[in-house]
């Protein structure tokens, strides 16, 4: 095995992680030594043993004079858990390969400055693209203190979310529906307006045949038109963003109240990354939709096209609002990825160019 075989295991472990780490990255760590891994390991969850304690504590006595693949920069200072540089050096590793630095100013390249000042080499870099991408939620939060929202919908080939009598299930196939729930099992949170809740009543929960955690649901109700008994209000946390105090909510529910006339979206993403909310996949209408693009919150979309042809003038969009009056004024999207769902078309994009952030901290990045 190569170099770079070495370090794509530890970004397969660190992935493994996906969903249960927030707002911790993902991370993965392979200890190497004489060309074979003689221990592995990954960040579970927040609050558990970070993923190069666990590698090297499956190395044991092996990990002396060894080298350790990691596609973070491993911490220095004492949070959840100890810090891991005097893990590694305490336990004797010669070398530590680290794709990229860690963007949290708690550490931002003092991890690799402890272990140097100690005598471990260390080099970074290696599968610093992949590391970015797999990362790309905590980066965003870390560095910015606002959330990765990513917006879903689901439509048909001439661009309608439902027929003229609003009915919308189902749009997308079977198997859109189950990675939407994968979607919903890997983030923190699912946001919605009023109008969704109140033509849907949807539950907003996780289905998979597996189970799945169900993400904190958020829910966009300036004016209080969602009914107490709506499905949104079940068991499992309900954050309640709006203009109105009154009346009052289940204890359950956590109310963000606003000036108005309209709940700030900007405000309300970040309160949510104060809340340690990191991940947020916005399921709204059309109006919430182009609300939330025109206030730059939205990082990244997924539209699911179904092979269908519903037609209706008046049949809805997925973004509404007033739209741009020239095709130049136009949002363009970046790093375009076009896949196959079984008979339905996913298109995937950004809304800013290099991912949000992840591009220009890779160019920071020391080498």
């Amino acid at each position: 095995m190569q170099q770079g075989d070495f370090m794509a295991r530890a970004l397969e472990l660190a992935a493994r992680g996906r969903g249960r780490t927030s707002p911790n990255p993902m991370v993965g760590a392979v200890v190497v030594k004489d060309g074979h891994i003689v221990g592995e390991g990954f960040h579970e969850r927040a609050g558990a043993a970070h993923a190069e304690v666990a590698a090297l504590k499956g190395a044991g006595e092996l990990a002396r004079g060894a080298d350790l693949y990691v596609n973070l920069e491993p911490c220095s200072h004492h949070g959840r858990t100890p810090p891991c540089v005097e893990a590694i050096i305490k336990a004797g590793i010669r070398k530590v390969y680290a794709s990229m630095t860690d963007p949290n100013p708690l550490v931002a390249g003092r991890g690799i400055a402890r272990l140097r000042d100690a005598g471990v080499e260390v080099e970074v870099g290696l599968g610093a693209e992949e590391a970015a991408k797999l990362n790309e939620v905590f980066i965003k939060y870390i560095t910015t203190g606002f959330p990765f929202i990513t917006m879903k919908t689901a439509m048909s080939l001439d661009g309608k979310i439902a027929t003229r009598t609003g009915d919308a299930r189902w749009i997308s196939g079977a198997a859109s529906r189950r990675l939407v729930h994968q979607l919903r099992d890997e983030v923190d949170a699912i946001m919605v307006g009023s109008g969704t809740v109140c033509a849907d009543n949807p539950r907003l929960t996780t289905r998979l045949a597996e189970g799945g955690r169900d993400p904190i649901r958020v829910i966009i109700d300036s004016q209080r038109r969602v009914p107490p008994t709506a499905n949104v209000f079940g068991p499992g946390r309900v954050i309640l963003a709006t203009t109105k105090a009154d009346p009052p909510l289940p204890p359950h529910v956590e109310m963000i109240l606003f000036p108005g006339p309209k709940v700030d979206l900007v405000g309300l993403a970040k309160a949510l990354a104060a809340r340690e909310i990191t991940s947020v996949l916005l399921e709204g209408g059309a109006g919430l939709n182009w609300a939330a693009i025109q206030a730059g919150i939205v990082d990244k979309v997924m539209f699911f096209l179904a092979p269908l042809i519903i037609g209706g003038e008046s049949a809805p969009t997925p973004v509404g609002g007033l739209g741009v009056d020239q095709l130049r004024d136009a949002q363009p999207l970046y790093d375009l990825k076009v896949s196959r769902v079984e008979e339905d078309i996913l298109v995937e994009g950004y809304l800013k160019e290099g991912r949000c952030c992840s591009q220009d901290l890779l160019k920071k990045s020391a080498t």
